[in-house]
């Protein structure tokens, strides 16, 4: 993958936590450390974004399709007890 340049100053807490990352092996580099940290915030990001959206769903949602969409919860609860959501998909 094509790095683009990025040349900034962050706080010094930042620089340690990035720092601390590489020191533990969870990243290569501090680029790479901060890669991972702004991909970690975006899944937060979309993870907020699919529960603001679920939300509106069920407050617009009539009794009937609240129940349709409870029976349908707990079936595939059943189905998805073995995933791991945020590594396999």
């Amino acid at each position: 993958m094509a790095r683009a340049k990025l040349s900034t100053t962050v706080a010094s807490e930042t620089y340690e936590f990035l720092e601390r990352m590489v020191e533990r092996g969870q990243a290569a580099t501090l680029a790479e450390a901060l890669d991972a940290s702004i991909r970690k915030v975006k899944q937060l990001e979309n993870r907020k974004c699919l529960a603001d959206a679920t939300t509106r769903y069920f407050e617009q949602s009539g009794s009937h399709i609240l129940a349709e969409e409870n029976a349908l919860a707990k079936d595939m609860m059943s189905a998805a007890k073995g995933i791991d959501f945020d590594e396999e998909i």
